[in-house]
């Protein structure tokens, strides 16, 4: 077999392939013979037909077959081989007639070369950072809201924002008695949670009652308009029977429960940081300070990955597609999807994507960015993490996570998400520490109006 390039122009190329009879004849004879062992064949047992009789009537379907995969295989080969940076599928430019005479084969594959692109990232290039500062307002709410979810529900004296309250519910006439007829609701086991209550005016009227007061309320308010389910779980009815419940209730609070938030001390340290990570008050508030700058952090690296990408585009987008090239690929390997009415439109669509991922391969490449399997595994642990974490389930042992991480990782799409993230994520890391990377303090509100901003110019754009 003999293989080789040849220049169409700067942007294309073509592979030739040039194949001999010593290249496929074993393979074809051998898929003959498993042909004739394996199926039925009027007029022959299995496996007593000769070779060529199976060459008469199989023999230019599957050297057909033989042919064309070993010749794509071939070409693919050599691009890897030679690393040809080529875009999309290779082409048949020829539709060669497959006979039993011919014993030398030519087959031609046209290819879109991907242009290349220099990049060159130093210290010279300037982009900014800016870090959203941690001030004491955030560390009160996030203490607030860690030492609420750690906390206790215990019973109260006195119905607060977030409180539950239990008692009977009954039903009321128009005169604000409560009904004794045969049909009447009545709830003896009544429990409502006013602070997720859709109408809060509703909710302030059981705000500061206490164990013995009676709160007149309307449930069909409380879910808000067409959530007959809330409905009926608070008056223990059907569906059907709370659309119809259009008047007012009476509860009288027979037990209130509170939210009592936990209390500083080694435990609850243990319970929100893990073992021996914290250990008094002042290491608490430092700890809480790092947590916050640690979810603003991702922000900060989102908006320097915009502009870095930004940079990137105006500096290395100018380049030439092989874009008539690419349209016959696309038409030839998608004749459904890519027409000829339609492909124009199409490529204009995809352009800008195609280029930044010619882009952000050639940075890859310069700042030798890699991503290995470990890495792929790191992601998915933190991913099984958080999936823990929304159930409550924290601080769970390695092997749990870890085991977890590989079943994550076993969906090829998900894996395909991960290892994008995880390369752009290495990548924008690289371009940090190789460019000059102007770190600047700004507090949250001006961090949200430099986003703002940049939204804004993406808009006009």
């Amino acid at each position: 077999m003999n293989i080789y390039q040849e220049p169409l122009s700067d942007t294309s190329a073509k592979i030739v392939v040039k194949i001999d009879e010593a290249d496929y004849k074993d393979k074809v004879n051998a898929e003959l013979k498993r042909i004739g062992k394996t199926h039925a064949i009027p007029g022959f047992r299995k496996g007593h037909i000769s070779l060529d009789q199976l060459s008469r009537r199989f023999g230019k379907e599957v050297k057909s077959d033989i042919l064309n995969r070993e010749s794509a295989k071939a070409v693919y080969d050599f691009i890897e081989k030679e690393n040809i940076h080529a875009l999309g599928n290779p082409l048949a430019l020829n539709v060669t007639e497959i006979n039993l005479a011919d014993k030398d084969y030519t087959f031609e594959y046209e290819i879109a070369l991907a242009p290349a692109i220099d990049v060159k990232l130093d210290k010279e290039v300037k982009l900014p950072f800016y870090n959203i500062s941690v001030d004491d307002k955030m560390v009160e709410e996030q203490d607030k809201n860690l030492r609420e979810q750690f906390g206790a529900q215990v019973p109260g004296d006195e119905a607060d924002e977030k409180a539950l309250v239990k008692g009977s519910i009954m039903q009321l006439d128009a005169d604000g008695n409560v009904l004794t007829t045969e049909d009447a609701i009545q709830v003896l086991d009544g429990i409502v949670a006013p602070f997720t209550f859709a109408d809060k005016q509703q909710a302030a009227l059981f705000l500061g009652k206490k164990v013995g007061d009676k709160v007149r309320f309307n449930p069909a308010a409380t879910a808000g308009e067409g959530n007959l389910a809330e409905v009926a779980s608070m008056l223990h009815i059907d569906k059907e029977a709370a659309a119809n419940v259009k008047g007012d209730f009476e509860m009288a609070i027979s037990e209130i429960i509170v939210a009592r938030p936990a209390e500083l001390g080694e435990e609850y340290y243990k319970n929100v940081f893990g073992p021996d990570k914290v250990h008094n008050e002042e290491e608490y508030k430092q700890a809480l300070r790092n947590m916050i700058a640690g979810q603003l952090r991702p922000n900060s690296e989102a908006l320097f990955s915009e502009d870095a990408r930004k940079y990137l585009e105006e500096k290395y987008g100018d380049i030439k597609l092989p874009l008539d090239t690419l349209k016959r690929i696309l038409k030839a390997n998608n004749p459904e999807e890519f027409t000829d009415e339609n492909v124009d439109e199409r490529m204009e669509q995809m352009i800008p994507g195609l280029k930044w991922q010619l882009i952000s391969d050639a940075v890859c490449h310069t700042l030798d960015v890699k991503v290995e399997e470990a890495d792929l595994l790191s992601r998915a642990a933190a991913i099984a993490r958080q999936q823990f974490a929304q159930y409550g389930m924290y601080n769970l042992d390695d092997e749990t996570i870890k085991d977890t991480a590989k079943r994550i990782l076993s969906n090829n799409e998900y894996r395909e998400r991960i290892y994008d993230d995880v390369r752009n994520g290495k990548m924008y890391y690289q371009i940090g520490q190789t460019v000059t990377r102007e770190d600047k303090d700004v507090t949250l509100d001006e961090f949200k109006a430099i986003v703002a901003e940049h939204n804004k110019i993406v808009d006009a754009e």
